[in-house]
């Protein structure tokens, strides 16, 4: 009996904030977000990649807007009521994440967390840290840094 007790102490969970990205469920770890806003009214950036939406301005700090089912390689994410933009810091820089909803946080078991397959839902398996079920859906767990990789410069 002990060394179950022991086991369950030792498992580590992470929550992940999930979010739709058109039919894809995605996850990161909810530390990695530093806010998630419906701060939509950005400005175009002539000239640059087809992924960046924009710019805005968030409380005095310029944050690059980027449409995550366009850099993800699926379709570009359709403004409406659900659409929200995650602001994560990558690189000492703010960078929104549009995407089209948000779900829930969901509780993951570490030990649970299987490792992504080549492919999610059309998406390369390189922008994923591994794959968690539930018992309804299956929730890619996205490697932000990875995802950002191609965006400066």
């Amino acid at each position: 009996m002990s060394q179950t007790t022991n086991a369950e102490s030792n498992k580590k969970t992470v929550d992940l904030a999930t979010f739709y990205i058109g039919e894809a469920l995605c996850g990161m770890d909810i530390l990695r977000i530093q806010e998630i806003n419906k701060h939509l009214k950005m400005t175009k950036v002539p000239q640059a990649q087809e992924y960046v939406t924009g710019i805005l301005n968030l409380r005095g700090e310029i944050v690059t807007v980027i449409d995550f089912g366009i850099k993800l390689g699926l379709s570009s994410t359709r403004i409406s009521e659900k659409t929200r933009n995650i602001i994560v810091n990558s690189k000492d820089e703010h960078v929104g994440l549009l995407v089209d909803s948000i779900a829930d946080v969901v509780q993951a078991d570490s030990d649970k967390i299987e490792p992504a397959p080549a492919n999610i839902g059309g998406v390369k398996g390189k922008y994923f840290e591994g794959v968690f079920k539930t018992e309804k859906s299956l929730i890619g767990i996205l490697n932000v840094e990875e995802v950002l990789k191609n965006d400066k410069g």
